[in-house]
């Protein structure tokens, strides 16, 4: 796992260690070494610094710079400095290195390295003024960018920015935030790293999944073992308008991809027809339906789930009266893994959370920003500027596992918290949801914990859609690619 701190879980981290007599001045310099090793530095060199102590590793990064050779050029926003700053900036002008105020307007277009020590990750709003214009500069100026602990602009809570450096490398200092993984971070780091400076967590950190972490929730394949040693698990879903939804689940057998042994396909009967030839491997069960928009039957419905380790609910299946009663069904009667996405978020949308606490299913809820907003009551904008703690919250309401979908996604139980960092743009597409629930189910059927399921089912369905991207190209490939990749993403994790 990668250690990830909230932006206040970091604030006080930070006074905690100073507190235990780690000078905030050696933090500083820790920061710097770690930065200055972390990069190629192509003089000459341009050092952009604001004011406080992002600024200071700015000034200690340029003595290392200086005492090492490289051509570099301080140039301050602000003539306000931390008192650990201060101490760097006039350890620079006594070694020569050049601080000059930084312009309205300049033209960094004349150096190869850029160092953006600008905001650090406690910065939130819009930058305005010199600053904007500073980063604005910065982006188009053609020189290696080298972010300091976070992009200037970046929001570090939540991965949002008006306007932000664009970087070739950010070097987080002490831990990451979620600010470095969540909403635009991808779009502004093509790459990043973190160095350790000696700061120990105050609070339970957040964690980033690694392939090891994600391996953890796929057994051993055992000799002595059968079908129903790795689960049976049940897929419900289409209607008339959405057949593609539950068949891109089952297509190439995501889930028995995924590790299920055996997989029940619930559907309504009159598009059983056109679904077998994509599901070869996989039990078909037709339900009542009217031209293809299920009919709820009650018997039919604890048929379909009675045995069945995990059920995934609501892909395509209509949002109509018939699906909420289903929906409720299964929430106050059926005791193994609920998995409920799609038109099933949409049936509990405005719904009491007691419904979902009071189940005795391990309830599973798979939603993208705008069925959280349905499901919590919360604005997109809200959930975009503070998506880790709603996420959280929701799930402690109602006893519910979140997995909420996004460039990363955030898993968590009130509790614990997982981030599974993979993917890419190529999945914004119509039924990559529908795949990550039929692997989920999959995964669901042989991994008791169902927050270690999700993150690693999420894990696996962002790397299978990285290899499908690496063959079909993102703007080309389509979740049918990424479900035939996953088999491929699993067999890497062994």
């Amino acid at each position: 796992m990668i250690t990830v701190l909230s932006v206040e879980n970091m604030r006080k981290s930070d006074a905690a260690t100073i507190a235990k007599g780690v000078a905030g001045r050696e933090l500083m310099r820790r920061a710097a070494e770690g930065i200055f090793a972390a990069a190629d530095w192509a003089p000459p060199v341009a050092v952009v610094c604001g004011s406080g102590n992002n600024a200071g590793d700015g000034y200690a990064l340029a003595l290392l710079l200086r005492k090492n050779g490289i051509d570099c050029t301080v140039f301050l926003l602000s003539d306000k400095f931390s008192a650990d700053g201060r101490y760097y900036y006039e350890q620079c002008l006594a070694s020569g290195v050049p601080c000059l105020p930084c312009p309205d307007a300049p033209d960094f277009s004349a150096y190869r390295t850029v160092a953006d020590c600008i905001f650090g990750t406690g910065f939130s709003g819009e930058p305005r003024g010199k600053a904007k214009a500073v980063i604005e500069a910065i982006n188009r100026s053609g020189a290696y960018v080298v972010s300091a602990d976070i992009n200037s602009g970046l929001d570090g809570h939540n991965g949002m920015a008006k306007t932000a450096v664009t970087s070739d490398l950010t070097v987080s200092v002490g831990s990451y935030q979620p600010g470095h993984f969540l909403n635009m971070a991808k779009d502004l780091m093509r790459a990043k790293t973190n160095v350790e400076i000696g700061i120990a967590p105050a609070e339970p950190p957040y964690e980033v999944l690694e392939a090891a972490d994600a391996a953890g929730a796929f057994p051993e394949r055992k000799h002595f073992s059968n079908k129903s040693t790795y689960g049976y698990i049940g897929l419900m879903g289409g209607s008339a308008r959405y057949i593609g939804a539950v068949k891109l689940a089952a297509m190439a057998n995501a889930a028995i991809r995924g590790g299920a042994g055996v997989v029940k396909l619930a559907a309504p009967a009159s598009l059983c027809a056109s679904l077998r030839a994509e599901v070869l491997e996989s039990t078909l069960y037709p339900l009542s339906d009217n031209a293809g928009d299920l009919i709820y039957n009650e018997a039919e419905l604890d048929g379909f789930s009675r045995g069945l380790k995990a059920i995934a609910f609501g892909m395509g299946i209509g949002r109509t009266k018939e699906t909420e009663a289903a929906l409720r069904r299964l929430l106050q009667t059926y005791t193994g893994t609920l998995i409920v996405d799609a038109d099933g978020l949409n049936a509990l949308a405005g719904r009491e959370k007691d419904l979902i606490k009071n189940s005795p299913a391990s309830v599973i809820l798979t939603p993208h920003n705008m069925e959280f907003s349905r499901l919590s009551g919360h604005g997109i904008e809200e959930i975009l500027a503070d998506p880790i703690p709603l996420a959280k919250a929701y799930a402690a309401e109602t006893g519910a596992t979140v997995l909420l979908k996004g460039p990363a996604t955030v898993v968590t139980d009130g509790e614990r918290v997982y981030i599974a960092d993979r993917g890419t743009p190529g999945m914004a597409t119509a039924g990559s949801g529908d795949v990550l629930s039929g692997l989920l189910a999959a995964v669901c059927g042989f991994c008791g914990d169902p927050v270690t399921a999700a993150a690693a089912a999420a894990w696996v369905n962002g790397r299978a859609g990285e290899l499908a991207a690496a063959e079909m190209g993102v703007t080309g490939m389509t979740a049918g690619d990424t479900a035939r990749h996953i088999a491929l993403a699993i067999k890497e994790l062994a």
